[in-house]
Formats: structure tokens, sequence, C-alpha cells
């Protein structure tokens, strides 16, 4: 793997082509770029992102579509509300449903 910066670099030009309505994996963007055990450093990469580059970070989930820890987006239900103001659905366990949201980078 290149550089921490330019891959996390890499993962926001992936993350910014995420469509409204869609969400991808950390897994699927890692893989996307090459680096298939990266998920971990994906997820670092999106925490990190800066600010000003407005990337639809609630856009990127685990593999079984569970949202991240609530502090991530600074309170209960803001992934959630964002995702399904784009029209995102959620089972009954409250996770995304994957087959008719996921979008493969």
């Amino acid at each position: 793997m290149k550089t921490t910066g330019a891959f996390f670099e890499r993962v926001w030009s992936v993350a910014a082509r995420i469509p409204r309505g869609k969400v991808t994996t950390y897994g699927a963007i890692a893989r996307a770029l090459g680096s298939p055990g990266a998920a971990r450093t994906v997820g670092w990469a999106m925490r990190a992102t800066p600010s000003g580059l407005r990337l639809p970070c609630h856009r990127v989930v685990n593999a079984v579509g569970e949202l991240s820890p609530e502090d991530v987006f600074g309170g209960p239900g803001v992934q959630r509300s964002l995702l399904e103001s784009e029209g995102v659905t959620f089972d009954k366990q409250g996770r995304i449903d994957m087959e008719r949201h996921f979008w493969m980078p």
C-alpha cells in the first residue's frame, strides 16, 4: 500500500462517488482500491475526512449494513436520518437493506 495520506485520498475519491440512496462498505472500498485487507484503514480514512471535502460519509457502513457508532455523526440517529432522507430502508434489526441499496465502487 502507498503512504497512508495517499491511500486516504483515494478512499475519499471513492466515497465522493457514492450515489444518493446507496451505501457501500469499508471492505468494498478497500477491494476497489486493490487493498482487500484494508477495510479498517478505510474506516480510519473516513473518520479523518476533512469537513471541507463535504463527503457523504454517512453512506459508508459495515459489511452487514450496520451503522457507525452514534458518536461518529454527532448524536443518536443522525446517520440513520441522513440515509432515510435519501430513501435508504432498514430491516427490523435496524440494518440497511443491502440487497436494495448496496453500491459497488
